[in-house]
């Protein structure tokens, strides 16, 4: 890969992640600063997550 595959590669691949979380998949907040929190806390945990994965 080069250029922007590798790129567009990262983008694809956060957006699997965050649609495998089921409270993200569908929105059922009403309020917007309700969903906002939780794609920072996916965003969150699946960060967490990729570092564990590579420190371990």
């Amino acid at each position: 890969m080069q250029g922007l595959g590798k790129l567009r590669y990262v983008v694809e691949q956060s957006f699997a992640l965050l649609h495998h979380i089921e409270r993200l998949a569908l929105r059922w907040e009403r309020r917007t600063e309700l969903h906002d929190a939780f794609v920072s806390l996916a965003c969150a945990l699946i960060g967490w997550r990729c570092l564990k994965k590579h420190r371990s």
